[in-house]
């Protein structure tokens, strides 16, 4: 297998040689480990990486991988980081529009008469930065003698991979886990690991997310070993009856390697409550009843089982033990209105993007705990991750936390259908595209096989301001068939009404006046109504929250909505004339085109200090727990 710089320009191409995603337990050697959280499967690569910027793909080192090269002009860089902020490339940000507008010239491959017209448009672009990484690693030795994986948890916006001078695969696809088998190629000692980003592709028409525009290795890198036997996928689906208050779990269980015992225990908060013996096999389908009434999850009372699974060898050696934390919850729809576990459910949400002022959106645990903290004091009880999935210890977090969620897929093409304030999806993208439909879809497999096991999902999100069209109403089918015990949502069907009997299960708009929703309820409303945006939150604003949370005693199917939005999107800068550490929003750094201050629009500071604005969110939110 040979890479080809032309994936870069073809969305039919976003994974070649990626394993296939799968649900993110964690997994461990002994029940020592899994004790301390510290999985010695696990080796990161987080830290001091080689690096070489070009401005364009004709520019790159293009033998930068093979072994024999000569890597004295490549400099120190940290990994993870944007590149960005390691000092390399123009900072921007911009909202709507594309972010070469006024400078290129360019339409979504296939939305022309001419099929080839997208053929160099990023691989041969004057302007397309590429980030060339090199790291050099030894296996720690609980790792060697083992099949071993890289993980990518993030990464900005495609890349190459090679190890040891051989061709690994390709991955677009930025927000979520990007995995590849190393162990072919693979040695204990001296590995070379390069990877090839490259800032933009065909996947920058459906990443036209509200933001700072930046690229590389954002997340962390993982190694991850796969004992003899290993527990390759799992699927908890816990079924709660709401009147009896009596639960039962559906397990799917994939694994691979060596047939072997395999010791099934499930834990309430204080002890085993259950336990059975199963064999490991390519494909476990069981289903196991609650002994006794089951303490229901929710934001006020967020009860957490464990799940555990001990795979141990003939001589009862434990070879491996995942552990999955789950939930009962029951989310449905009831005479047109959403219940959780046989309740009115009110969303008193906020949308989140990951931001730290001096690092972007490579984030830490701290920063996540602080953000989920900050929401429980000021009763915000839901989050839309938006505009694409977020780390994987924040689900992790809003399970403990009782915090509902909207997990949304990472697909925005805003600039495709809406241009100078005017909708005109003449070249939409996805749209009805057949030849966007297999990489779109594959957005939604991953956010679902990587977050499956999260109760704090209720809804999964098709994505934010991408219009309509059939590549969605298929999204939308693909969620409904895989996952029917949540919620499909999408807000962008409210511009193509044709659309609406087919994609999202509830009536969702952005900035809809009490007005306008009380219109839609008093005609006739076939489904609950939900702000997905409310209240952008810029300047001295939110001044008008009452007028909606008044909305939410009048009418049960109106059911709440999510403030825009959590954190200003803003970079601690260190002003040249003063010498003092100053917050810079969008167009400050030069950046054209730009959308300015609309970076600005959190509740809090990027500093993470709260606006006066979250004394309003504190009093009317409280006012409906």
């Amino acid at each position: 297998m040979q890479p080809n710089i032309q994936w870069l320009d073809t969305p039919a191409v976003f994974r070649v040689g990626q394993l296939p995603a799968h649900s993110d337990h964690r997994y461990y050697a002994t029940l020592a480990e899994m004790a301390q959280q510290q999985s010695s499967f696990e080796q990161s690569l987080n830290g001091t990486w080689q690096f070489h910027y070009s401005v364009n793909a004709a520019s790159r080192p293009k033998s930068f991988y093979e072994l024999a090269f000569d890597a004295q002009d490549f400099e120190p860089i940290t990994v993870p980081q944007h590149i960005e902020l390691a000092g390399y490339e123009q900072l921007h940000y911009i909202n709507t529009m594309y972010p070469w507008e006024g400078h290129y010239y360019r339409r979504p491959a296939f939305s022309t008469s001419d099929d080839k017209q997208h053929l160099g448009m990023f691989s041969e672009a004057d302007y397309n930065p590429v980030g060339s990484y090199l790291h050099h690693f030894d296996l720690t030795p609980a790792l060697r003698n083992q099949r071993v994986i890289i993980r990518f948890e993030g990464v900005e916006q495609a890349m190459y991979v090679w190890l040891n001078g051989q061709f690994i695969g390709y991955a677009e696809d930025s927000f979520t886990p990007s995995e590849f088998d190393l162990t072919p190629y693979l040695k204990e000692t001296d590995n070379c690991l390069a990877v090839e980003v490259h800032k933009r592709s065909s996947a920058a028409f459906i990443e036209d997310q509200d933001f700072f525009r930046f690229f590389g290795i954002f997340r962390d890198v993982k190694l991850l070993a796969k004992p003899r036997t290993h527990l390759e996928d799992l699927w908890v689906i816990p079924e709660y009856d709401v009147a009896q208050q009596t639960g039962q779990v559906k397990l799917h269980l994939q694994f691979s390697g060596d047939e072997n015992r395999v010791h099934l225990r499930i834990r309430d908060q204080h002890q085993i409550i259950l336990t059975a013996d199963l064999t490991s096999g390519a494909q476990v389908n069981d289903l196991y009843k609650m002994p006794e009434l089951v303490q229901a999850w929710s934001n006020q009372t967020p009860n957490l089982y464990t799940l555990e699974l001990e795979v141990v060898d003939q001589a009862g050696e434990t070879i491996e033990i995942s552990q999955q934390p789950f939930g009962f919850r029951k989310i449905e729809i009831k005479d047109k209105v959403m219940l959780l576990n046989g309740k009115r459910l009110v969303i008193n949400g906020v949308n989140r993007h990951e931001w730290h002022p001096e690092t972007g959106r490579t984030i830490t645990a701290e920063d996540e705990a602080w953000d989920i903290a900050c929401m429980q004091r000021n009763h915000i009880n839901a989050v839309r991750t938006s505009h694409y999935p977020d780390r994987l210890s924040f689900y992790n977090g809003c399970d403990q936390a009782g915090i509902y969620m909207m997990a949304e897929t990472n697909l925005e093409s805003h600039g495709s259908w809406q241009k100078m304030g005017a909708v005109e999806p003449s070249w939409n993208v996805p749209g009805s595209y057949d030849e966007w439909e297999a990489a779109t879809l594959d957005r939604a497999r991953t956010n679902f096989e990587t977050f499956k096991n999260h109760v704090s999902i209720l809804f999964w999100s098709l994505g934010n301001e991408s219009y309509a069209g059939s590549v969605l109403e298929k999204m939308n089918a693909y969620y409904k068939q895989q996952d029917p015990t949540r919620l499909v949502h999408y807000e962008g069907v409210f511009r193509a009404p044709e659309y609406k009997a087919t994609i999202s299960d509830v009536e969702s708009r952005m900035y809809a006046t009490p007005a306008e929703i009380k219109a839609y309820l008093d005609n006739a409303p076939q489904k609950p109504f939900i702000l997905c945006e409310y209240m952008h939150d810029m300047g001295n604003s939110l001044g008008g929250m009452q007028s909606y949370i008044d909305l939410l005693s009048q009418y049960d199917m109106y059911q709440g909505g999510f403030i825009w939005d959590f954190i200003d999107q803003a970079l601690l800068v260190t002003d040249p004339v003063t010498g003092q550490r100053e917050l810079r929003y969008g167009g400050d750094f030069d950046d054209r085109p730009s959308d300015y201050e609309f970076s600005g629009d959190g509740l809090v500071f990027a500093t993470r200090d709260e606006k006066p604005a979250m004394q309003e969110v504190r009093y009317y939110y409280g006012e409906h727990k």
